[in-house]
């Protein structure tokens, strides 16, 4: 049971870093992805969001390379740091980054669209700064999307696997997480643990997909072009 408490502080730090850095550096591009009328925009929505339809291990593969010391970043790495960035919580950290990139974006995308041009011409006009209107008009209006987009990324960062073990591997205290854990215990048969584990992992992905279907149609019920 100590282990299983390590392993779940180990998922839930992964989960809730991903989402924080997302967050932090996700939003404005986001931002930039929903209101920037660059061609390159139909570049970059297409491959910010390979990761929804490309198998994780292949994902899992190439960054594993990258994180390799044979490789450019992976040997930068080991420079700076000391230490080896594949089989560490720091390259297990930057996989779940790509690897959820898309859940954070795309409902951000969507919050932001819906936010009228003709209100934020109206701040610009009172005199209001760009970083004024981010902060004062574009994330309250976009709080629901902000909330969707936090617990989709928590959720889905809870549950990864296959990315997981690819780069991370099945260190307990390091990279060992409730994904690899559950595998771990259906291989040695051990199924009263994994029936906990499976059973805590789908009653909180249950409890995350309530909460996102109410904040939808808690902004559905506010925006009057929803109602016609």
């Amino acid at each position: 049971m100590d282990q299983d408490l390590i392993t779940l502080g180990t998922s839930i730090r992964l989960a809730g870093l991903t989402t924080l850095i997302l967050a932090v550096f996700g939003t404005p591009l986001a931002w930039w992805l929903a209101r920037s009328q660059s061609a390159l925009t139909a570049i970059c929505i297409p491959l910010l969001a390979l990761p929804l339809v490309l198998p994780p291990t292949v994902i899992g593969f190439y960054l594993l390379l990258a994180f390799s010391p044979q490789h450019f970043f992976g040997a930068a790495w080991l420079n700076w740091f000391g230490t080896s960035l594949a089989f560490s919580f720091e390259g297990l950290l930057l996989g779940s980054l790509v690897y959820s990139l898309p859940f954070y974006i795309q409902p951000m995308i969507v919050a932001f669209k819906e936010i009228p041009a003709a209100l934020l011409d109206a701040a610009s006009t009172l005199g209001a700064g760009w970083f004024d209107r981010f902060l004062t008009l574009i994330l309250p209006l976009s709080k629901n999307g902000l909330l969707i987009a936090g617990t989709l990324t928590f959720t889905h960062t809870l549950g990864e696997f296959g990315i997981v073990l690819m780069i991370g591997g099945n260190i307990p205290g390091e990279t060992r997480v409730l994904s690899i854990a559950l595998f771990d215990y259906v291989e040695t048969l051990n199924y009263d643990k994994a029936h906990l584990l499976a059973a805590g992992l789908v009653g909180f992905s249950l409890v995350a997909m309530i909460l996102i279907q109410w904040i939808a149609k808690d902004r559905a019920g506010l925006n009057p072009e929803a109602r016609r």
